[in-house]
Order: C-alpha cells, then sequence, then structure tokens
C-alpha cells in the first residue's frame, strides 16, 4: 500500500508528518512489518535516513485525541518513541492548519500590550490545541506566517557549575556557556561524553553549547539523543538555553514580567518568551517559522 506523507521544516528540523486520523500508520505497518522490516523501531529508522529513506530528524503522528484538535505521537530519527520536541511542535500545528484544525483568529495571550495590536506580526490569525508526549499545548498562527508553541511550566533547574545547566523544557537538557566561537567547538565527542555518561544513564540527555551574543540574544548548537547527532536546531534545547541564559544573568536582566530572548541556531533565529518568578518559569511560548518541504507517497 501507498502512504501519504508530508515534510517540514522548522529553523532547519526537519520532520515526516503522516495523518493517522484514520488508522493509516497502523495499517502501513502491518504491510512492512515483519515482512520488509523487524519492528516499528526499524521501520522508523529507515524512513528517517538520509540516505536511504526520505531523511528526516524524526517522524510524527497526527491522530485523534478526544478533547483537542489532535495528538502528536513523536518518533526520533532512531526509530524510538520520544519525550516532547518543540520545533517538531511547531511544525506538525504548521501542518494542521493546512488540514484545517483549529479555531480561527485567537490573541496571542499573555503579551506585551505593543505585541497584540491587529496588523502586528505577533497577532495571532488562528490556533490548535493537541496532546503531546510532555502533555497539553497550543500553538497559534501569527499573522507573519511564524508559528507561536506553548510550552509546559520549568520550576526544577539544577546549576551544576559557573557556567552549566541541567533543566527540562519537555525533553532533558544539559546547557554550557562558553566564552568562544561556537564554531570552533568539536561539539560531537563532546556532547557524546556528556550524553553517555553515567550521570544521565541509561535515558542520556541534549546536549547544547551556548555563547552569549548580546542583551537578551543567544547563539547555540546543539547534539540530540535519538537523532545522536548535531541537529540544525532543538525548539526544547532553544527553550532551555533561554531559561538557563534568564538563570545565569540574574540581577543584570530587567525585571519586567514578560521576557523575550532571542536565539540563533544553525538553521535561523527562534524567540523564546516567558514571565519567570520566584525560580518558576511559565507562559513559556517557542516563536518561529515552520514551513512545508515537499510532499510524497511512501
Amino acid at each position: 500500500m501507498k502512504l501519504p506523507f508530508v515534510k517540514y521544516q522548522g529553523t532547519g528540523n526537519d520532520f515526516v508528518l503522516i495523518d493517522n486520523r484514520e488508522h493509516a500508520w497502523q495499517t502501513y505497518l502491518q504491510s512492512q512489518v515483519p515482512l520488509h522490516f523487524s519492528s516499528e523501531k526499524a521501520l522508523v529508522a529507515h524512513l528517517c535516513h538520509r540516505q536511504f529513506g526520505v531523511g528526516a530528524d524524526g517522524l510524527m503522528l497526527l491522530q485523534p485525541k478526544s478533547g483537542y484538535d489532535f495528538e502528536m505521537v513523536y518518533f526520533n530519527s532512531d526509530g524510538g518513541l520520544s519525550s516532547m520536541c518543540g520545533n517538531g511542535g511547531r511544525c506538525i500545528a504548521a501542518w494542521a492548519f493546512s488540514l484545517g484544525l483549529g479555531d480561527d483568529h485567537s490573541d496571542f495571550p499573555k503579551t506585551p500590550e505593543a505585541l497584540t495590536n491587529p496588523g502586528s506580526p505577533f497577532h495571532a490569525a488562528r490556533t490548535v490545541s493537541f496532546w503531546a508526549p510532555d502533555g497539553e499545548h497550543r500553538a497559534w498562527k501569527l499573522e507573519d506566517g511564524a508559528i507561536a508553541l506553548s510550552m509546559n511550566p520549568v520550576e526544577h533547574i539544577q546549576h551544576l557549575g559557573t557556567d552549566q545547566w541541567e533543566l527540562n523544557t519537555g525533553s532533558p537538557h544539559y546547557v554550557q556557556f562558553e566564552t568562544g566561537d561556537l564554531s570552533d567547538i568539536d561539539l560531537i565527542p563532546w556532547a557524546r561524553s556528556i550524553r553517555h555518561s553515567d550521570a544521565y544513564s541509561p535515558a542520556g540527555i541534549n546536549v547544547n553549547a551556548v555563547s552569549i551574543l548580546g542583551e537578551g540574544s543567544i547563539a547555540m548548537r546543539t547534539y540530540e539523543r535519538g537523532v545522536e547527532n548535531e541537529t540544525l536546531s532543538c525548539g526544547t534545547g532553544v527553550t532551555a538555553a533561554a531559561i538557563a541564559y534568564f538563570q545565569r544573568q540574574g540581577n543584570s536582566i530587567s525585571p519586567a514580567s514578560t521576557q523575550e530572548i532571542a536565539v540563533s541556531t544553525a538553521g535561523g533565529p527562534l524567540h523564546v518568551r516567558f514571565a519567570a518568578q520566584n525560580g518558576r518559569f511559565e507562559d513559556i511560548y517557542l516563536i518561529g517559522a515552520a514551513q512545508f518541504v515537499f510532499e510524497g507517497n511512501l
């Protein structure tokens, strides 16, 4: 059988997306396993392979969920079911909007007054609610085409050392601040030594190297577990880096209730907006482009 798919990318994080509202994935799976592949994990890994498959950082199913517009089921490129993917959430939301899911016009919430004026790029045109590996999320399609994704609150942030932080933003992240040029870092062996260390065994952790560009602005590189390589961007990593930056800077940052951090990744710019109070971070939004790449049949 043939199974339709689309491919989307969010700042270079790319994903194979499958409409599973009528259980098409299960039907396709039965035609492939065990006849052609030993397991669902092996099939997903094949489809995400950049030489032998479609090529992607992950594969997602869009399927029904009572009380929500849809459920997001996320597989890493190694074929394993995984935790939350921020850029994946923005991409599947962008696709959902194109499928007609969600509600018309809903203002992007809890933003500075100037950003909610009609005509502003942060004025929302449409919204969806969905269930993901870490729970409930909402996403807004903004008038400039960007997708804003709500992220779950963050409370537990561990300061490991002068420039090292650990926190979970839907997926676990290790964040280290660097003073030099990030392009000079031999990222993969360094990140793998942390990802596979006894401290994070057996599940592992995503590893991020971050540099400060200026007030409210950072750059970063990410090694993702499950992909087991550097990716051009990582939404939960960008969120983790922005929060760690805020914590690191401490009292040097304006005490305004809403913070916005600009994050530069190899795949493009993202923004993280949040409210910080007494060590708790809430009203967190990951904002940036999410774009259709191509479609086909498996």
